[in-house]
């Protein structure tokens, strides 16, 4: 699959599903089996518990991870003890987990492993800062369920978004909540300018208003019941530091001088609003942007729910590809639509 020298220009991925049994494992497996291990040196981790046989939530089989000799790899201590490979361990973090600490090695034979790294944002942009030093030039995260946040890109530059009919049985259904957050994934970055004077605040809400002059919003919240901001009426850009939800949309609606504004959150993650408060919002004149982004490389699908339900797998691929102007993948059945 192309999608494959595209991971190979960023030096971290995220692999997230949309929901459990969506195929994000089997992306990870088929992306680990593909790299050109002889050319760099790639390390791999999961937030959450990859490589189990059985899903412990769906007790449905799942894929087990294999890696190649020259791969690193971070896994807790309990897990690693349970490895089949030979390995040489490089690194023991102070990075603990509810199974042990995070230990990182390099595998010296091909075999399986249970992977579960570090378990939060920070702990994943510790991980892949200490592993610098052993010239990895490519870090592949795995998600768990409904972590998005992980796929920051705070965390990771590049990602592959897994998503199928566990997520939704219903084509046209599956079709729009996926372009939803595809839509989200790619929301255009704000100026310069405002990067420049947003990145550095990390709460609260924040007002530029039309001279590019910055009024920390004290009194007021995104999560407020009223929206009173004074001098409204020479606002130009909104900073929401903390989550974006739809009452503060209906709110920032309702308001004649500021249904207009420009919105800006970190980063797509930052983001809890229902597609029909955002596209409301934004036929009124009002815009949101980012301060941040990943590039999302692909999309992959997987059309079997966890019940034993089957999608068309080409259908769905191709009638998902051309709403979202991406490539998309079944990887099992090697159907590609772009």
């Amino acid at each position: 699959m192309p999608f494959i020298n595209e991971i190979l220009k960023y030096e971290s991925l995220s692999i997230v599903g949309l929901e459990k049994n969506t195929g994000k494992t089997e992306c990870l497996k088929y992306v680990l089996s593909r790299l050109p291990i002889n050319e760099r040196n790639i390390a791999v981790t999961s937030i959450g518990i990859d490589g189990e046989t059985t899903d412990q939530v769906t007790r449905t089989q799942k894929p087990e991870i294999v890696l190649k000799p020259g791969m690193f790899f971070a896994t807790s201590e309990a897990h690693y003890r349970q490895r089949r490979l030979l390995s040489e361990l490089v690194d023991v973090s102070d990075e603990s987990t509810s199974l042990g600490r995070v230990v990182t090695a390099k595998a010296l034979t091909q075999g399986k492993i249970l992977l579960s790294g570090p378990s939060s944002s920070s702990g994943l942009r510790r991980w892949m800062r200490d592993i610098k030093r052993f010239d990895i030039s490519l870090a592949i995260i795995d998600g768990a369920l409904s972590r998005l946040s992980l796929a920051s890109p705070a965390v990771s530059q590049s990602m592959i978004l897994a998503t199928g009919a566990a997520f939704s049985a219903n084509v046209n259904t599956l079709i729009h909540k996926t372009a939803f957050v595809v839509n989200l994934i790619n929301l255009d970055l704000t100026s310069e300018r405002n990067i420049a004077l947003l990145s550095p605040l990390d709460k609260g809400l924040w007002m530029v208003d039309k001279d590019g002059e910055l009024h920390y919003l004290n009194a007021v919240t995104s999560l407020s019941k009223e929206l009173n901001i004074d001098g409204a009426e020479q606002c130009s850009t909104l900073f929401v530091a903390g989550a974006l939800v739809d009452s503060f949309l209906e709110k920032l609606r309702q308001d004649k001088f500021l249904r207009h504004v420009e919105v800006v959150v970190r980063d797509f993650t930052k983001i809890f609003v229902s597609p029909q408060q955002f596209n409301l919002f934004e036929k009124m004149g009002g815009r949101i942007r980012v301060l941040q982004k990943s590039k999302l490389i692909a999309v992959t699908v997987n059309p079997t729910s966890p019940t034993g339900y089957v999608l068309d797998s080409s259908m769905l691929c191709q009638k998902l590809s051309e709403t979202i102007n991406l490539p998309v993948y079944d990887l099992l059945k090697n159907i590609e639509c772009n």
